[in-house]
């Protein structure tokens, strides 16, 4: 690898090899809001790739303080020695961190990333470097009909979709330095287990029933058109390419069989009829005493943001039985008789895997999920999860009558889109993260620009002429502008890669030991 000097720093698109790394900036106390500032601090541009003295286990010392500047440089985080399975501890700050779960189907792409697992992972990191207990999880969401679709569209099994993503998603993420305490994935027996419980304890307290629904059959295929399986207009805004239960565009949820317009089998391109199918229903309009209240005490206490309260108080005021079953064979069986041939939706099924995600790590998990009291909740999304997470998912929870912990904080984003326009690995447009891999750019350059183009209250965009500016101007030489001159002069013609690790913990070091706390 030839050298380069910091003074001469081109940052080129994926087919030229690209300069290297200064760190990533900290995130902001508030898990509400995580929030860098566009200024350039050496401070922030730092924090978020060394790595705290503070262990995630549960010898945490109960005097920990706000104080989060005691740190080991040098390090990358999902490189330390694997965390140990712990428990809360009564007395600390015990907090326990979910990122959406990204679908196995596919490759994540910048705004995946940035949406919700690197967001929560810079949240992570502070709150271990502040000495609390913390518990962050994360896993690829593997039942549904988006992983039958892709085995039909590579013509393999679903188990086999599984195998090939879940291997890529974690290679993904190690690269971009995402230090989970677990990413798990949602197929496993535990998964099964705890989703028929809960569903189980719903049905025991009359919170489901049965009902005849009118889907979306292909005659051709013979088979019902789950969400997945079909395409048409939508009929709130009349896009094209809306969902069988969702509207990309709009966030509209949508009755394929009677409000889809035009729709068509994704699978063989040909026009569906109409025909009946037993299912079972999610009785959300019985919940919503205790589902309002869960909402409003978040509202009093300031702890959601107001687009998601907005989202959550629209649901919650028109709240009507979901639908929680689909006939397919790939998911969490139904454990009922008369409906043993189908198995769970996935919005009823995904949000609990951060539970047995949890369980798959420490046999403590319940000492984590049924502790509201001593056991903050703090989870990361798209916008596009917001009432998941905010109605159905602990309508769900708070139907078993358990004393489960649920959401304090909600921390969500806008989308982030490519050179004006929006991702998409079909047609070839954006940045995913096995191309960011190819790059020659080192990843904490990505965290770095990333986390300073986080959409938090609007939609963002990536350029590449965005990314060589805030490498020239924001990590190059605003890194050697703003530190005390004997550093700046070594740093100056530092070889790029070669050398760089060597500098960076110099450069940390002196960082850490003269900026106090952050």
């Amino acid at each position: 690898m030839s050298t380069t000097e910091t003074t001469a720093v081109a940052v080129n698109k994926p087919e030229t090899s690209s300069p290297a790394a200064v760190a990533t900036p900290a995130a902001a106390a508030e898990p509400t809001s995580v929030v860098v500032s566009s200024s350039t601090s050496s401070a922030a541009a730092t924090t978020a790739t060394t790595s705290t003295s503070t262990s995630t286990s549960t010898s945490t010392s109960s005097a920990a303080s706000d104080d989060c500047s005691t740190t080991i440089v040098g390090e990358k985080w999902s490189e330390r020695v694997p965390p140990e399975p712990h428990a809360p501890v009564t007395g600390e700050r015990n907090v326990l961190i979910t990122s959406a779960l990204p679908y196995v189907n596919n490759v994540p792409h910048l705004g995946n990333l940035i949406g919700c697992v690197l967001s929560a992972d810079v949240y992570s990191r502070y709150c271990k470097m502040c000495g609390y207990n913390t518990l962050f999880v994360c896993g690829t969401d593997e039942y549904g009909t988006t992983t039958e679709a892709r085995a039909l569209m590579e013509h393999c099994t679903p188990q086999e979709i599984c195998q090939k993503y879940y291997k890529l998603h974690a290679e993904i993420y190690k690269w971009f330095d995402i230090a989970f305490d677990k990413f798990g994935r949602t197929s496993t027996p535990n998964q099964t287990k705890i989703t028929q419980d809960i569903f189980l304890k719903l049905h025991a307290n009359g919170y489901i029933f049965p009902e005849s629904v009118q889907q979306l059959f292909c005659e051709k295929c013979a088979l019902f058109l789950a969400d997945r399986f079909v395409e048409g207009i939508c009929p709130n805004c009349n896009a094209p390419g809306a969902r069988g239960d969702q509207c990309d565009a709009c966030q509209h949820l949508i009755n394929a069989a009677t409000e889809l317009k035009s729709p068509k089998c994704k699978v063989c391109g040909s026009s569906p009829i109409i025909k009946s199918s037993n299912h079972l229903f999610l009785d959300l309009p019985k919940l919503a005493g205790p589902l309002s209240e869960y909402i409003e005490h978040a509202a009093a206490e300031n702890r959601w943001s107001l687009n998601s309260l907005q989202v959550a108080r629209a649901w919650a005021k028109e709240l009507r039985p979901r639908c929680i079953t689909r006939d397919l064979k790939w998911g969490t069986p139904v454990p009922l008789d008369g409906f043993r041939d189908k198995v769970f939706y996935v919005w009823f099924d995904a949000p609990i895997g951060y539970i047995s995600i949890a369980a798959n790590f420490t046999n403590d998990w319940e000492a984590w999920w049924k502790n509201p009291d001593n056991v903050e909740l703090v989870q990361f999304m798209g916008k596009d999860n917001i009432p998941f997470h905010t109605v159905i998912f602990p309508a769900t929870l708070i139907g078993t009558r358990d004393p489960w912990t649920l959401m304090k904080y909600i921390n969500t984003t806008e989308y982030l889109n490519y050179e004006d326009d929006k991702f998409s690995k079909s047609r070839g447009v954006g940045v995913f993260g096995d191309d960011a891999m190819r790059t020659g750019i080192p990843s904490e350059v990505w965290r770095y620009l990333l986390i300073m183009n986080r959409p938090e209250s609007s939609d963002s965009n990536f350029t590449w002429e965005d990314l060589g500016e805030k490498y020239l101007d924001q990590l190059s030489n605003g890194l050697v502008q703003s530190i005390p001159s004997e550093y700046s002069a070594r740093i100056t013609t530092f070889s790029m890669l070669d050398d760089l690790s060597k500098q960076l913990d110099s450069i940390n070091a002196f960082l850490f030991t003269n900026t106090g706390d952050l």
